[in-house]
């Protein structure tokens, strides 16, 4: 299972979701909310489902629950979630909380930097685009 915001989808998002499908059999991908977020999304959260569910390496996106970070997952079982290299959460403090909040086994890893592309994240993009227009 992958998660993420997936505003402005670049090839950052696609590297993160290959390595996480290439770690297992199936991969959810958990989109999310608008509500959640800290900022607006330029796209909404429905869209960007969409956009995340007609990736090859995803099996099925789902949006996030407004309540309860954790509903998602604990609906799914699955056996690993990955984070992005992206996400500022550290990986063993991750892994610690859902073994406390979760009643099954989850296993935590992280995806490395993906460094092959001039605009590798949402903010740079957002950044270029308002400079240049």
């Amino acid at each position: 299972m992958a998660t993420g915001t997936f505003d402005l989808i670049h090839p950052g998002h696609i590297f993160y979701l290959k390595k996480a499908k290439e770690l297992g059999d199936e991969l959810f991908v958990i989109v999310a909310r608008d509500k959640t977020l800290p900022c607006n999304p330029i796209i909404l959260e429905k869209q960007r489902k969409k956009v995340i569910n007609s990736i090859e390496y995803v099996d099925k996106a789902i949006l996030g629950s407004e309540k309860d970070k954790l509903d998602p997952i604990r609906k799914t079982k699955p056996n690993i979630l990955v984070l992005g290299p992206d996400q500022k959460w550290d990986k063993s403090k991750v892994q610690k909380w859902v073994n406390r909040e979760l009643e099954f086994e989850v296993k935590v890893k992280k995806v490395k930097e993906y460094k092959d592309c001039d605009l590798c994240s949402t903010s740079e993009i957002i950044e270029k685009i308002k400079k240049n227009y």
